[in-house]
């Protein structure tokens, strides 16, 4: 049960008080939507330079669509107080079509395949029984289980480092991780939602007195610079547009969520056209964040916390958190200073960051669903058969290169299975 309504959708607090009010907002997402590109751009190897600019989008497109849904353009916007952000289902799919075809690629996928979830947003009503809570349920629970191993790596310190699992690296993770669950299960309100940040933070002192931290790209990066379209290029190919495709069907259910999320904090269930109009600026927003070199965008989960746990549902005040983070993604400098986070803190936070979206997916599940032998059956065969290419690819190492690429990912082959299974076996 969330906390009475202070301030409803259309109410404009005083500034005094939506002020620090959007910063809350700011804050509670800004870690995630700073680790993730991190996460994807540090698995490619890709120059400093190259991931400050990707790091800088990411925040200027989280503001951008942030404001499109606090502020429509036409049928693009749900006119409610949704806070965007990089998403983290892409991360997995992001990381194995870099390493095969490169970042182009990437974007090239991200841009073509947002077309999926706009056309989901314009067909909502017809479309909303194909996923039941079973079904959205074991794809958070396959992107937690398939994203644990890359924070494992962050934690130990970047595939490839030369210190890898060394005791340094390990203790930095285990300082930020165990400080994350401690401020997440025993602090309070602001505390409480910011504990991956506070957690981060510690961990980056620590590795700054272990010298770990190197500040040579700040000091390169510019002060000012407006988005550029087209940074580090376009490439186009059928397997990762098509594995792209079906992540933005994930991405719209994660959307689908929270929207519900926020508007229950309300006392009511969404209208036909916030669902609609924040399903459209999903996609629309995602696809020109490929278009200025940055990843997807999807709603942020722990900011509808914040909104049932304050009782804000102003859309005024999540406009001023996008707005502060335009201001972020206009500043270089900024994102070469997150481009120095170190490996190991990342991953501390990062690896209780997935683990939650598996447990997610699993409470999902539970609340959900009638855990009969049909829908075990379901759980069992997606989880068994994402797990199992995503564990051993080699396995279908005979099949064509396209569909490897797609079948590889075991997002792809247990969600499928998942959707395909709940449609054809009868309910009873």
């Amino acid at each position: 049960m969330g906390s009475p309504v202070v301030y409803g959708i259309e109410d404009r607090p005083p500034l005094k008080e939506a002020l620090p009010l959007g910063v809350q907002h700011m804050l509670a997402m800004l870690l995630s939507n700073v680790t993730i590109p991190l996460i994807i751009v540090g698995s490619l190897g890709l120059a400093a330079g190259d991931t400050a600019l990707i790091v800088q989008m990411a925040l200027f497109m989280a503001g951008a669509a942030t404001l499109v849904q606090t502020y429509p353009i036409g049928p693009v916007g749900g006119r409610i107080p949704v806070i965007m952000g990089t998403s983290v289902a892409f991360v997995g799919a992001s990381v194995a079509i870099g390493q095969e075809f490169g970042l182009a690629s990437v974007f090239g996928a991200c841009l073509v395949a947002s077309l999926v979830e706009v056309a989901l947003g314009f067909s909502i009503v017809p479309l909303r029984k194909l996923f039941p809570p079973l079904v959205t349920g074991v794809v958070l629970m396959l992107i937690g289980l398939t994203l644990i191993p890359v924070g494992m790596d962050y934690a130990a310190g970047g595939v490839g480092a030369s210190d890898y699992g060394s005791l340094p690296n390990l203790g930095i993770a285990a300082v930020v991780f165990v400080l994350t669950l401690g401020l997440n299960q025993y602090g309070r309100g602001f505390v409480k939602y910011t504990s991956v940040l506070i957690a981060v933070i510690v961990g980056y002192v620590l590795a700054l007195v272990l010298g770990k931290v190197t500040y040579a790209g700040i000091a390169t990066a510019d002060w000012f610079s407006l988005p550029r379209p087209l940074a580090l290029g376009l490439e186009f190919h059928w397997g990762p547009i098509l594995l792209m495709g079906f992540i933005y069907v994930i991405s719209a259910m994660e959307t689908i969520g929270d929207i519900s999320g926020i508007v229950a904090a309300a006392g009511r269930d969404p209208t036909t056209s916030e669902l609609r109009g924040g399903l459209v600026a999903d996609g629309v927003m995602s696809g020109l964040a490929a278009l200025f070199s940055t990843f997807p965008n999807t709603s942020y989960s722990q900011n509808v916390g914040l909104v049932n746990f304050t009782g804000v549902v102003s859309r005024h005040v999540a406009a001023i958190a996008g707005i502060m983070l335009v201001a972020l993604g206009i500043v270089p400098k900024v994102g070469a200073a997150f481009a120095t986070i170190p490996a190991p803190v990342i991953g501390g936070g990062g690896l209780m960051m997935f683990a939650m979206i598996f447990a997610s997916g699993a409470a999902i599940v539970h609340r959900g669903t009638d855990l009969n032998q049909r829908n075990m059956v379901i759980l069992a065969a997606a989880i068994g058969l994402g797990l199992g290419v995503e564990l051993r690819p080699d396995a279908i190492q005979a099949l064509p290169q396209g569909l490897q690429s797609l079948f590889g990912s075991g997002l792809i082959t247990g969600g499928l299975t998942a959707l395909i299974l709940n449609a054809i076996l009868p309910e009873e």
